[in-house]
């Protein structure tokens, strides 16, 4: 369904909000679930939020769940459930992210995988901005662990032009007009597990000004609610429209939102206010 070739039919998209505890096989087991529950819905395409298959594991644990990047060669578990539920529910799936092997023994990449309705691996996406805070006792610093991804990533399909980001990378405006240099993206999705603090601050006024500025579809699929080991994740996985409108939003927990996206909003809105092709005049 790509603006860009003229067509005029709706898709039904999903995002999955989840509350992930420190343990693989549960998370993969919920998220098996809620993706039953969204293609039920009709969902052709569904997205899984950042590290869906655990939060608050300890860094040993998340070396020690690191995979090798290929499903194929039946690279480990993570990658294995993404390629056969796409598979067995003849759904698109944005993998959220999972931690790949580096080549660092000390580092992990935070990777968003892409699979089609066959279960082929057809896009990936390592994340870049890594986040750092602090503030009072609450502090993170990603970049201790995790090694920042170097490509910006969009990619066409069924649905249309679709750009991929994780979790702090929404911070960067840059990062999603890059991935609309070559062609307009319709539809960014956006993995993320921001944290109460920052999110209840950011993250909606965050998500409408990305999809405002790229006049698309924005799909943020969030973990959301206390977890196991206390931490609190903001939620609030949204689908936004390209006049910034929140078309479908879920608070706190587990759970599906979905909504239709037409390629006559993308059309209508561009047509109403072209700030894209002005953007490209003014690099010219």
């Amino acid at each position: 369904m790509n603006v860009n070739e003229g067509t005029q039919l709706s898709t039904r998209i999903a995002a999955i909000q989840m509350t992930s505890g420190p343990e693989v096989i549960p998370n993969l087991e919920t998220a098996g679930r809620l993706i039953a529950e969204a293609t039920a819905q009709g969902a052709k395409l569904v997205a899984l939020p950042e590290y869906f298959p655990f939060i608050g594991a300890s860094d040993e644990a998340r070396f020690a769940a690191r995979e090798v990047f290929g499903c194929d060669a039946a690279s480990g578990p993570i990658q294995d459930f993404l390629s056969s539920a796409a598979k067995k529910h003849g759904v698109w799936i944005v993998g959220g992210s999972l931690p790949l092997d580096c080549g660092d023994p000390a580092k992990l990449l935070n990777t968003c995988l892409v699979f089609d309705d066959q279960g082929k691996q057809i896009a990936r996406y390592d994340k870049i901005h890594l986040f750092a805070f602090r503030k009072g006792t609450e502090e993170y610093n990603e970049a201790r662990t995790i090694q920042p991804g170097t490509s910006v990533v969009a990619f066409d399909s069924p649905f249309g032009r679709i750009g991929l980001g994780i979790c702090y990378d929404l911070r960067f405006p840059e990062l999603f007009r890059q991935a609309g240099a070559e062609k307009p993206i319709d539809l960014f999705i956006l993995p993320a597990a921001f944290t109460e603090t920052t999110g209840k601050a950011h993250w909606e006024i965050l998500l409408r000004a990305r999809a405002i500025e790229n006049l698309c579809y924005v799909m943020a699929p969030a973990q959301g609610g206390r977890h196991p080991t206390g931490r609190m994740t903001h939620g609030n996985t949204m689908i936004i429209d390209p006049w910034g409108e929140i078309v479908a939003r879920l608070d706190k927990d587990i759970g599906v939102i979905v909504a239709d996206i037409t390629p006559d909003r993308i059309a209508k809105v561009r047509s109403n206010l072209p700030a894209l092709e002005h953007a490209v005049l003014l690099k010219r």
